[in-house]
């Protein structure tokens, strides 16, 4: 019997797993830091779509880390790229030239000129759309796949949650794959959203502490013992100055991110900083903190940058256990709901 549901599984991420190149219509979620050849490369080869997080990486570096992951599965992974880096049309440029078949924008509206770029270049472009009427703009921009991002997020999140924005755009965007992130631990929700029209959905969070990822030790165990309300948003203290807010475990870090925001406006508002240079200068602070948490394993100082999904990663444990684990929920979840075998075509 417990065939039908994986069958029915495979039917409903048919969409989201051809566009990717995958067996399970299942990405991993870029984290800086974290997302790097190891990891990137576990997800391809256990059946799901790594991503590798270019984060603040000047071009040199990602094309070490592309050939790097490119050594390690010979399945097909994604690069994602920050809009605001300084280097967006250069780091568009390697993965066209490693032969990277789909790149994924974050951060912020990608220019034109770069969805062009990677287009011709032969790569699948996909882009993250906060709200339905931006998801409609990405598609006429020629974004192949979106993926809508809830505020349960880790890192960087927009304002609303995946539940809402689930409903708000899934019934009416079909011309492209759209998929679902943020808050996601558990393959009922995978399926209920597969269900309301999503081609996959995108795991970051509960692949942190994958045995392949080469987070610390003191980070992996900050995550296990954390529960889902553990990960706060950055707060913004001034609505002059938007900040994007960032949702982490909340340790020192987070209170001195508050004190940093406040020198920041205060060069902002004499006019020593212009405003994108300001932005800027607040992202390099969690570039840093992301790196000391992630690799040197300051907990307390460094940002645990996390999605309230933590509450579901209980230990250590193989990417391929994690996916295993994933599939089999939903395909149970699909055969509890009374699905008659013979409603699946073989």
């Amino acid at each position: 019997m417990a065939m039908h549901g994986h069958a029915a599984i495979t039917r409903l991420m048919a969409r989201g797993a051809e566009f990717l190149g995958a067996r399970y219509a299942l990405l991993g979620g870029a984290m800086s830091w974290v997302s790097e050849r190891h990891l990137v490369a576990a997800l391809s080869n256990a059946g799901a779509f790594g991503v590798i997080a270019c984060g603040a990486m000047m071009p040199p570096r990602l094309a070490e880390e592309i050939t790097a992951t490119q050594a390690l599965t010979d399945r097909p992974f994604g690069v994602n790229l920050i809009t605001m880096h300084p280097n967006l049309m250069e780091l568009v440029e390697v993965c066209l030239e490693a032969k990277v078949g789909h790149i994924v924008f974050a951060g912020g509206i990608p220019p034109g000129p770069a969805i062009r770029r990677a287009k011709e270049g032969g790569a699948k472009v996909i882009c993250f759309a906060p709200a339905f009427a931006l998801a409609k703009k990405l598609v006429r921009s020629g974004a192949d796949a979106l993926v809508i991002e809830g505020s349960e997020a880790g890192g960087h999140i927009g304002p609303v949650s995946l539940n809402v924005l689930a409903q708000e755009i899934l019934p009416h965007i079909r011309d492209v794959p759209v998929f679902v992130a943020g808050g996601i631990g558990r393959g009922e929700a995978i399926l209920s959203y597969l269900e309301m029209g999503a081609a996959g959905a995108q795991l970051g969070t509960r692949f942190v502490c994958a045995t392949e990822s080469i987070a610390h030790p003191k980070f992996k165990q900050a995550f296990i013992r954390a529960a889902a309300r553990d990960a706060l948003p950055t707060v913004q203290i001034d609505e002059r100055f938007p900040v994007i807010p960032v949702r982490a475990l909340v340790n020192q870090g987070t209170r001195r991110f508050m004190e940093h925001q406040a020198k920041v406006l205060a060069r902002f508002t004499s006019g020593e900083l212009a405003k994108e240079e300001a932005q800027l200068d607040i992202e390099h602070f969690w570039a840093g903190a992301l790196r000391r948490a992630v690799i040197d394993g300051d907990v307390e100082n460094g940002s645990l940058m996390a999605g309230q999904s933590v509450g579901m990663v209980l230990r250590e444990e193989p990417v391929a256990a994690i996916i295993a684990e994933l599939v089999d929920q939903a395909a149970a979840a699909y055969e509890n709901r009374g699905h008659p075998a013979e409603s699946v075509p073989a």
